[in-house]
């Protein structure tokens, strides 16, 4: 597989009253297509500042980012806005809609807004419909976005992620503001969209989330301490692979 993904020597500094905070300290990771990976580590680590960084919502200090074979960091604020608009979804824990249109409404805006996507108006409202039914949320369509439950609401939220087809997934902390049983529904279908082929990447907190991906990169202050990849053995359970990913985390000091 190829690279979807390349990060060489990439920082991250703020200065923060006449203060330099070096956030993140020349990384370097690839992410394959076709690949699933969580970014760990504990408060102030530099999971989501490196989430940023690498999906363009953020402007490193130094190093590259090589997104689909070009490095976005050379990239103007316009060619960035279009990449992240037609190659790149994005999913976040607080799930922000538009409180003015429905969630049809809200999942397809991306897709009309897209100057790439060729199709008719028809087209587009019919690819969000159709994500709307493979994630079993067909039934609100119409609804607004303070009628539906938190776990309804997120899987709107990764159809709008998906509707223009982005060749990788970000995700910071999407299933964070939901209980363990929409958590896990919602997890169900990244892992459902990462199996169709969709690249994911997301930082989160939860090492049952993490469990179901294909790998772990652990960061603390600001560097890669260490990466986890989970054994396969006959017979395994999801809590198996969970539990040897505690342990593993806990010998880094999670």
């Amino acid at each position: 597989m190829a690279a979807i993904l390349e990060v060489k020597d990439l920082c991250k500094t703020y200065i923060i009253e006449k203060r330099q905070n070096n956030v993140l300290k020349n990384v370097n990771f690839s992410v394959e297509e076709g690949d699933m990976v969580a970014i760990m580590g504990p408060s102030g680590s530099g999971k989501s500042t490196l989430l940023y960084s690498v999906s363009g919502m953020d402007t490193p200090t130094s190093g590259k980012v090589k997104f689909d074979g070009k490095d976005i960091t050379d990239m103007t604020a316009n060619e960035l806005a279009e990449v992240r608009l037609d190659k790149m979804g994005f999913i976040f824990q607080q799930m922000y809609m538009m409180k003015n249109l429905t969630i049809l409404d809200n999942i397809v805006l991306p897709a009309i807004e897209s100057k790439a996507d060729k199709k008719t108006k028809a087209e587009k409202i019919e690819r969000a419909e159709e994500l709307m039914r493979k994630l079993s949320i067909i039934d609100v369509a119409d609804n607004d976005i303070n009628e539906v439950s938190g776990g309804q609401l997120q899987r709107a939220c990764i159809c709008r992620s998906m509707v223009n087809s982005p060749k990788i997934l970000f995700a910071d902390e999407p299933t964070g503001a939901l209980n363990r049983t929409a958590s896990t529904e919602v997890m169900d279908e990244l892992v459902k969209l990462n199996g169709e082929g969709t690249t994911v990447m997301m930082v989160t907190h939860d090492s049952k989330v993490a469990a179901r991906c294909k790998r772990v990169l652990y960061i603390v202050d600001g560097n890669i301490k260490g990466e986890y990849v989970p054994e396969v053995h006959d017979g395994d359970t999801p809590l198996d692979n969970e539990r040897r990913l505690n342990n593993w985390l806990m010998d880094l000091g999670w």
